[in-house]
């Protein structure tokens, strides 16, 4: 018989399997959950908010609807948690920040929408860093969040409190946010299968460039299941995609013959890592050994490039910050405001120049991807660091130094998604990026469940809820990497 861990932890395929044939139930789930989550959220700090007894209340009506044989989709039942900046109606909204008042939104955003209307379970919402601009758990709100395979190790961000949550059992289902790696980089740090879908195939309330949402989960089966869900239309996205009939679940496929790019140098940032590029290597190595045509691809973004792409960005955040009370302002985390300070007294001209600059992104990322069905690459140049530090890097001028892998992607709107495939010395995750041609999604996740099927065994996560010493509530005694280093 499955402990209460042992259900939190299933996955969305098998819950709704279990629901459909009546082995499980919604209730059972929900509570199984539930009890997971009040062991370890005081050390793990996934949620900003959550309201137990309304979710009960909804896995009781996806029970009472399971029982009638009237489900709404697959998902009805499964919980699930959305971040704090995807909108519920009524559920304020801090951007993960101290230095604003939180906004309280009047309707749901297209996201919340699909999953309330497929029967889905929202636990709650999950936290952030200020603005969604630190890759890390640290919140001037919130706090910090921590790894759920060490408490010393940082979750990754933006999409911290999703992160997280996946990798803490806190139920299968899980949607972040990604404008240069926000899902990707809790992906790596935690183990996770996710995807960072194309331009548009999820519709959002506020588009904006590069902005992406998506599934973050433990298994790629169960991001594609929820792709069912999240990529339904919604017309308030202007910039979304036209409806199509993807069948998300058809992820059965071989990879012989398929054109697969390894690149391994992003052109900017700091170096990648040694066990970094090794773990890599050997992914792509699986693919070749079944038939891929596996070819080195050479950098396509260059520092000037990044660096002005982070200009851009500090020019936005800026005029948020400089929007607020001094007072308020000083609430604001002290790395965010030291960063958006760069992108003061910006001339219009200068700005215009880095957008152009970002027109180049694109260019170039999809002239040097276009000729290969895939593209493997790190997801960011180290693994995880200190749970404290709020960025992998030390120093202002690096803040942005880790994302030469990831952000690419959001400027062309390519799908890259991520799979574990590999631990380090002293086993934190490693993860794989699979990008793919625009539009493209069901491929990447094709390819994606493929190297989850084939990956060697120690590339394969025994996640923190079957380790001995999981977090349940108090500290562990461990080695703490090196600031700045892995």
């Amino acid at each position: 018989m499955l402990t209460k861990q042992g259900l939190a932890a299933m996955s969305a395929v098998e819950m709704a399997a279990g629901f459909a044939d009546r082995t499980l139930s919604p209730v059972e789930v929900h509570d199984a959950v539930q009890s997971v989550i009040e062991a370890r959220e005081s050390v793990l700090n996934a949620f900003w908010v959550r309201d137990p007894d309304e979710s009960r209340k909804a896995a009781m009506a996806s029970e009472a609807r399971w029982a009638a044989g009237e489900p709404l989709g697959p998902l009805d039942g499964v919980p699930v948690t959305l971040k704090e900046n995807i909108a519920r109606r009524g559920v304020p909204m801090p951007s993960g920040t101290a230095g604003t008042e939180p906004v309280v939104p009047e309707a749901d955003a297209p996201i919340t929408a699909r999953v309330l209307e497929s029967g889905g379970v929202i636990l709650g919402s999950t936290v952030m860093p200020d603005w969604g601009m630190l890759s890390s758990g640290v919140s001037s709100r919130h706090g910090i969040s921590r790894s759920p395979w060490n408490p010393d190790w940082t979750t990754g961000g933006s999409s911290s409190g999703a992160g997280t949550a996946a990798a803490g059992g806190y139920g299968p289902l899980h949607v972040g946010t990604d404008i240069g790696g926000s899902i990707r980089l809790p992906g790596t740090w935690l183990g996770l299968a996710t995807l960072k879908p194309s331009y548009g195939r999820i519709p959002l309330d506020t588009p904006y460039l590069g902005r992406a949402a998506g599934p973050m989960t433990r298994t790629v089966a169960d991001a594609a299941l929820f792709m069912g869900v999240l990529s339904q239309p919604d017309p308030r996205d202007w910039s979304s995609l036209p409806p199509e009939d993807i069948d998300w679940s058809a992820l059965d496929g071989e990879v012989r013959g398929l054109r697969v790019g390894v690149h391994l140098d992003a052109g900017c940032g700091e170096p990648c890592d040694a066990e970094i590029l090794d773990a890599v290597n050997r992914a792509a190595a699986v693919f070749e050994a079944a038939g891929a045509v596996v070819e080195p691809v050479g950098a396509f973004m260059t520092q000037e490039l990044l660096d002005d792409l982070d200009l851009f960005w500090r020019v936005r955040s800026w005029n948020d910050f400089r929007a607020l009370e001094p007072e308020a302002g000083l609430r604001v985390h002290p790395h965010i405001i030291r960063w958006c300070q760069g992108g003061a007294d910006v001339p219009g001209a200068r700005v215009l120049q880095c957008y152009q600059q970002i027109m180049r992104i694109q260019a170039g990322t999809v002239a040097a991807t276009l000729p290969y069905d895939l593209v493997l690459s790190p997801v960011a140049p180290v693994a995880a660091f200190a749970a404290e530090q709020p960025m992998p890097f030390p120093g202002d001028e690096k803040t942005m130094a880790h994302i030469g892998f990831t952000a690419p992607y959001n400027m062309s709107g390519q799908p890259a998604a991520t799979v574990n495939c590999g631990f380090t010395a002293d086993r934190r995750p490693i993860g794989v990026q699979i990008a793919g041609r625009r539009f493209d999604d069901l491929g990447v996740l094709r390819a994606a469940a493929w190297y989850e099927r084939n990956r060697p065994a120690e590339a394969v996560p025994r996640w923190p809820d079957d380790a001995d010493g999981a977090p349940t509530g108090e500290q562990t005694t461990s080695t703490t990497p090196e600031r700045g280093k892995p």
